[in-house]
């Protein structure tokens, strides 16, 4: 659960122009009015060589978008399809954003400098191409509490004030405008392989097929395997990389809230945060998008949108492969879930694994004391956290007079009691504190006031600062 290690140089390396003719279309950014650095994510630039940069160049690369040293000359705004809500759409691609550069980390992975609100491409139809200072302020808290609870996410890498005015339905309007850059391994989408399928390019599958295994799955082997082997192999990564991210998701309390097959990365990062709400409770129906009537991607349906969406990512690599191996995978999608909710919520809890069968009996215990709704999720796993370290059940772990919650409250007890903390598991002094972070949305509302109202960016940053302690005493660093 530990980010890769730090980069002694900045390291640019552009594979992506080895397939980009097929893949994307150069673009150029928008000319903004203005340009004011809001943040910039010193500890993410530091795995990449960027750090020394100082705001001004800053601001200059990620703001104005002045190509970086030995990098793509013109940004690439990249094709892809998906379903959206399960309505199949050929009209869609990089609208408002582009991949600007790409560099290696101080562990070798490809890294991608990707942007959101950059200005028009030739897939905006007819939007702006912009952000508005909200959307990014909310990534922001998304990436940072996501990192922070052990999910595997793209990170908010700079956020420059373009000093526009926008107006938008769902905002008081008019708003502030954003020009974000995110940091992620890769932002190669389901949606690319279906806008291929579409086209029937099964030449340029194969390659984007093995550009993924090269890059993001450190597969050396792909110029001895035929393409269909390659198909299946890259695959059957996906699959487990993506069954261990909709687990985090949830031991989390998560919701993306559009889970569409273009807003998943073959890399098995999550990234791309809109309409995202972090359940308080564990309610299987709570759902983030305002425009989700039908809780299609509500909270416990999000295992559901993950395995619906590698479906359609196996029938675009029936181009290349047979059916078998991939129904293979699908089948096996489940009882992979299953093996990585167990261990996602081991994590959480900071107890060290006692076999499947304990292990599947701490969470059926877990998750019936979560749905009595007497404690919030962030409350659950801080205060049972504590009881592992301690030996003693805090008082939120004590019985209240309600029969059927004391039972569950019971059952919880009697299943954690025999597991141990993993070493130094909480010597961080977060866990001495009284309660736990969290990411309720009126903080979310509250500390864009701030800034909507005052210009007052302190709390926002004060709590990034309390999110980067939650994620050392996670362990995250």
């Amino acid at each position: 659960m530990t980010s890769q290690s730090q980069a002694p140089s900045y390291q640019p390396e552009t594979p992506i122009l080895s397939i980009a003719a097929k893949m994307g279309d150069p673009v150029d950014a928008a000319q903004f009015p203005k340009a004011t650095l809001r943040f910039r994510n010193d500890r993410a630039a530091a795995s990449i060589g960027l750090d020394g940069l100082d705001d001004d160049q800053w601001v200059q690369h990620f703001g104005r978008f002045e190509p970086l040293p030995d990098n793509l000359n013109s940004p690439l705004a990249l094709r892809y399809h998906g379903h959206q809500f399960r309505v199949y759409n050929p009209e869609i691609g990089d609208g408002r954003g582009f991949l600007f550069a790409q560099m290696r980390d101080g562990g070798r992975r490809l890294m991608d400098l990707g942007t959101k609100g950059s200005g028009t491409t030739p897939w905006s139809r007819a939007g702006d191409g912009r952000l508005t200072m909200k959307g990014a302020a909310r990534e922001l808290l998304a990436t940072e509490m996501l990192e922070a609870l052990g999910v595997n996410t793209s990170k908010t890498f700079s956020i420059v004030e373009t000093h526009e005015e926008l107006w938008r339905s769902d905002e008081p309007s008019p708003t502030r405008s954003a020009v974000m850059v995110r940091l992620s391994h890769g932002h190669i989408r389901f949606g690319s392989f279906q806008r291929l399928a579409y086209e029937s390019d099964s030449e340029t599958m194969a390659a984007l097929v093995r550009y993924c295994l090269t890059h993001y799955y450190d597969d050396s082997d792909t110029g001895s395997r035929s393409d269909a082997e390659n198909a299946a192999h890259l695959f059957d990564l996906v699959a487990q990389h993506m069954a261990t991210l909709v687990a985090s998701y949830m031991v989390a309390g998560f919701v993306h809230g559009v889970l569409n097959t273009d807003n998943m990365n073959i890399s098995g990062e999550s990234f791309d945060y809109g309409p995202w709400r972090f359940a308080q409770y564990w309610q299987p129906g709570f759902t983030a998008a305002y425009f989700d009537h039908q809780g299609l991607y509500c909270f416990a349906r999000q295992p559901e949108a993950f395995h619906w969406n590698l479906g359609q990512l196996a029938t675009c690599l029936r181009m290349l492969c047979e059916a078998e191996p991939l129904i293979e995978t699908l089948d096996g999608f489940g009882l992979r879930y299953q093996q990585a909710m167990m261990r996602q919520f081991c994590w959480r809890l900071g107890v060290t694994s006692r076999g499947d069968d304990e292990d599947r009996e701490l969470v059926q215990a877990g998750e019936k004391l979560l749905l009595a709704e007497r404690h919030t999720i962030d409350e659950f796993f801080f205060h049972s956290r504590k009881m592992v370290s301690t030996g003693t059940a805090p008082d939120m772990l004590k019985p209240n007079g309600d029969e059927k919650h004391d039972d569950a409250l019971a059952n919880w007890i009697a299943c954690l009691e025999p597991y141990q903390a993993v070493a130094n598991g909480c010597d961080h002094e977060y866990w001495q504190g009284e309660a736990p972070q969290g990411m309720a949305i009126e903080e979310v509302e509250a500390l864009w006031e701030h800034i909507a109202e005052r210009d007052d960016w302190e709390p926002l940053m004060a709590k990034v600062t309390a999110l980067r302690e939650m994620a050392a005493a996670h362990k995250v660093t």
